[in-house]
């Protein structure tokens, strides 16, 4: 009896004991926890900071003014310089992107009497990339199908020119040129056609009873199409002044090729590319309006294909890029 009675006061007491470190841990814990989370808020607050950014007092696109004094313009714009600038995976690789095929575009539209300002429309269209969009439009240009061959672009099952960068930016100057004629030498409509149409472009201005694009009332999409230009263009003039630091070796660029042309059909292209000491997978990088492993070329229509240095063909074959 003694001894189950002292068993039962041990008992008591250990648990009273245990119990009590039990709470202090679990208060202790509590305590630590509420103060580490305010230190990592207060580490928060303090080294992580989005900043509003100045807007430009002046703007222009192709030459021509943007009303940034206005309250919807400058909004308007605010939103896409702080999209593209806080977007900054995107945005870095427009950057870097831009550095291998704007050396491309430009001459293009310089030749072709279209304003620099045009090659931020491509880059907004595609990102310099050869998508495909839902609705079908391709390449760096976003083409669809009949305005493609509208202007020139060879597109069927085995040729597709609108991945092919030189000819679609030419075939994009057709068109820019003629909606700048159409819309009265207006290269701000001329660019905001590229996005919902001519047509598109002419009902509403001639709904809403005015000539200037800030001035209409449009789908989001349009809307925001000549900001989203806009921003970019500020944004790549500009890199450092928006956060964008890199080195030149960070950059994208062009590798130096040699050309061949073909005026005949070929069978396999994966063999023509191991005969020439290339891979299929390079022979299509350098050339990627090459749609099939083969071309018919019923019409021996001659064509220029670029190649990288090490392809082994004869000297003879070569001509100038």
């Amino acid at each position: 009896m003694k001894t189950g009675t002292l068993w039962y006061k041990l008992l008591i007491v250990s648990s009273i004991f245990y119990g009590g470190i039990f709470l202090f841990k679990i208060f202790t814990f509590s305590t630590n926890e509420d103060e580490q989370d305010q230190s990592f808020q207060t580490q928060f607050e303090n080294n992580y900071n989005i900043y509003a950014l100045t807007i430009p007092t002046q703007l222009s696109f192709a030459g021509e003014d943007v009303p940034i004094n206005r309250s919807d313009v400058k909004e308007s714009f605010d939103r896409e310089l702080l999209v593209n600038t806080y977007w900054q995976s995107q945005t870095m690789l427009f950057i870097k992107r831009s550095h291998k095929w704007f050396p491309v575009i430009e001459p293009i539209l310089k030749e072709n009497g279209v304003p620099d300002d045009f090659k931020y429309l491509a880059l907004i269209e595609s990102g310099l990339t050869q998508i495909i969009s839902p609705a079908g439009a391709t390449g760096f240009w976003q083409f669809l199908k009949p305005a493609a061959r509208e202007y020139g672009l060879e597109v069927n099952n085995e040729i597709d020119e609108r991945y092919h960068v030189e000819k679609a930016t030419k075939a994009a100057c057709l068109y820019i040129k003629d909606a700048y004629q159409k819309f009265n030498g207006s290269w701000t409509l001329a660019a905001a056609s590229y996005n919902v149409g001519r047509a598109g472009v002419q009902k509403q201005l001639d709904r809403q009873k005015t000539d200037n694009y800030y001035d209409l009332v449009l789908n989001e999409e349009t809307a925001r199409y000549l900001f989203r230009i806009l921003a970019a263009k500020e944004i790549l003039s500009n890199p450092i002044k928006y956060g964008f630091y890199f080195r030149r070796k960070d950059l994208y660029s062009r590798e130096a090729t040699k050309a061949i042309q073909i005026d005949s059909s070929v069978t396999d292209l994966a063999n023509f590319a191991i005969n020439i000491g290339i891979t299929y997978k390079s022979l299509k990088d350098y050339n990627p309006w090459l749609r099939q492993n083969f071309v018919t070329n019923k019409n021996k229509k001659q064509y220029t294909i670029h190649l990288p240095l090490e392809a082994n063909v004869p000297d003879s074959m070569i001509i100038a890029n």
